[in-house]
């Protein structure tokens, strides 16, 4: 009779000899309970969000161009007949659809929470599309000046909306991104998890150019273009970011906004009708001998 491990290798006594495969095998039942419970959670995260979620649509006029050859005569007398050159001739304008993105609902009245680089051509027009088919007109009531976050509104009421997260996340929690895959393919859910806190990043692709952001959430659910200003939720439901850039090159590296910022910008809207930051301006001048003296500083 040897020993390996702590345990007895004398199959004569079988509580010994099986208490492994017991062990074992309540070790894998409870994973497998424990896996189909964040399961059924991801599931009924998904059903009660996905009626809050939006695909944005930018719609514009954009002119309609015809492009064809014909002689330039300047150029003929070089190159003598038959040398053609591109022209184009505008025939008018037509209304096209220019972008796409994703956001959410988070008042009953109709208040939307979206990127700003989403709704950035104020020539534009908007819509949202809900998952049951729905659409509805968007205005944009609020862009952001510093954080990458823009507020819309629809009309109506008793809109589905999503809870805001107060709770603080950390690492390793499980995220759920929900957007417009691609501007294609609409509520396209992506499951990982909080994989990084407090990143900064310079993002491209913005009609305004790079943008530099800050104390980011990162995440390893799969962000894709188009995903960006849907939400990021926790197995509560509840909306811990907002999706906004990914990591190009790279492995499923994406980030999130996190919800703190646009809380302060909902709350804004909502008391101001605009998004409103406090600053100080603060100017100097030169304290001559004579500013000294007016003012009774006592020396310039």
């Amino acid at each position: 009779m040897g020993v390996f491990g702590g345990v007895s290798e004398d199959s004569s006594n079988p509580f010994v000899f099986n208490r492994p495969k017991i062990l074992e095998r309540i070790m894998e039942t409870q994973t497998s309970e424990a896996v189909v419970r964040q399961d059924e959670l991801v599931v009924k995260v998904v059903e009660s969000a996905s009626p809050a979620v939006v695909s944005i649509i930018a719609s514009k006029d954009v002119p309609v161009v015809e492009r064809f050859f014909a002689e330039d005569p300047f150029l003929r007398d070089f190159f003598g007949e038959g040398f053609l050159v591109p022209r184009e001739r505008k025939l008018g304008t037509e209304r096209k659809e220019v972008s796409a993105g994703s956001g959410f609902v988070v008042s009953s009245d109709g208040l939307i929470v979206t990127n700003k680089h989403v709704v950035s051509d104020a020539e534009a027009e908007y819509t949202v599309f809900f998952s049951d088919g729905n659409k509805k007109e968007a205005k944009v009531l609020a862009r952001d000046p510093l954080q990458d976050l823009a507020i819309l509104k629809i009309e109506g009421s008793n809109h589905s909306f999503l809870k805001l997260s107060s709770s603080k996340i950390k690492i390793g929690q499980t995220a759920i991104a929900i957007g417009n895959a691609l501007g294609e393919f609409s509520n396209t859910i992506s499951v990982g998890v909080i994989s990084g806190l407090q990143r900064s990043i310079v993002a491209f692709g913005s009609p305004q150019g790079p943008e530099s952001l800050e104390e980011l959430i990162q995440t390893d659910a799969a962000i894709n273009p188009g995903n960006s200003g849907g939400p990021l939720l926790n197995l509560l439901g509840e909306v811990v970011g907002i999706n906004t850039a990914v990591a190009q090159g790279a492995e499923n590296i994406g980030f999130a906004i996190p919800i703190e910022k646009a809380i302060r910008a909902i709350e804004s809207v909502k008391s101001t009708g605009k998004i409103v930051y406090p600053y100080l301006g603060v100017r100097y001048v030169v304290v001559t001998k004579e500013l000294a003296e007016e003012e009774k500083l006592g020396r310039d």
